[in-house]
């Protein structure tokens, strides 16, 4: 009976960028007959409002917080040059956009680099198609108008919709988290934000 590593995330995710540099080297060690499959948690649902100024400084905390415990980088100039939301569904969609062209590793790439990197806002639409541009100068063969249609379209709000659902029978523990199929069972995986072994040890282990 084959296996699959379900990674529950947001793009829009700090501790998922402060866990990058780990699930990067964690899946270049992982068997190559595990298939991952990335699930889109959807952090938070769509607003027009302003982020309020008290959890804007409480998410700059969170920043703060995994710069000092992590060394991440982040560019706090987001909050300066930015109208910030808490509305990151719009990203999850770009994230599955893309995938429908087998880019979805790479938008969430340019995604995380964007936002935190870069201080653009993800949960802007005209940021994400400007992102699927940047993909295609850099040489990827993304059709930018066809990820334009399908960040919009139906199939793409029913498949958010699918994942969100997914993820919350997947685990109740945030993101990211990372939850093993195996024999028919499934596992939620140690999620270190500064080692890979133990949970390459705990794959290997559950799938023997």
């Amino acid at each position: 009976m084959s296996s699959t590593l379900y990674y529950i995330h947001d793009p829009m995710c700090s501790w998922c960028w402060g866990y990058r540099p780990v699930w990067d080297a964690l899946q270049k060690k992982l068997p190559a007959s595990l298939p991952v499959e990335y699930v889109a948690g959807g952090l938070a649902p769509d607003t027009d409002t302003p982020m309020p100024m008290d959890m804007q400084s409480a998410i700059q905390g969170h920043w703060k917080n995994i710069q000092k415990k992590l060394g991440t980088e982040f560019n706090f100039g987001f909050w300066k040059t930015n109208s910030p939301r808490r509305s990151t569904y719009n990203a999850c969609r770009a994230v599955i956009a893309a995938n429908h062209q087998g880019y979805q590793v790479a938008m969430i790439d340019a995604i995380q680099r964007a936002y935190y990197l870069r201080a653009l806002n993800p949960s802007d639409c005209d940021v994400l198609i400007g992102l699927a541009g940047e993909l295609h100068g850099q040489g990827l063969s993304i059709d930018e108008k066809q990820f334009s249609a399908d960040l919009f379209s139906n199939e793409t709000q029913t498949e958010l919709e699918r994942q969100i659902h997914q993820a919350r029978q997947l685990t109740h523990q945030g993101f990211p988290s990372l939850v093993l199929e195996s024999k028919g069972l499934y596992q939620s995986m140690k999620v270190d934000y500064t080692d890979d072994s133990g949970t390459l040890n705990e794959i290997i282990k559950s799938i023997k």
